[in-house]
């Protein structure tokens, strides 16, 4: 039962990283620029809620 189990996940692992592809320079530094707005946006959105709670709250 384990065996099958841990047998079969492999075999998925196997076919997932036969279908992936490495990125190109282009298509990294966009993934790059794309992850590094939304951390910044999400950054932005916490400071904002922290500032408002102090003023809220004070």
């Amino acid at each position: 039962m384990v065996v099958s189990r841990l047998k079969n996940f492999l075999r998925e692992c196997r076919r997932v990283l036969r279908a992936t592809k490495k990125p190109d320079r282009m298509e990294f530094t966009t993934i790059v620029k794309v992850s590094g707005l939304g951390m910044i946006i999400i950054g932005l959105i916490g400071f904002v809620i922290i500032m408002l709670k102090q003023l809220i709250f004070r």
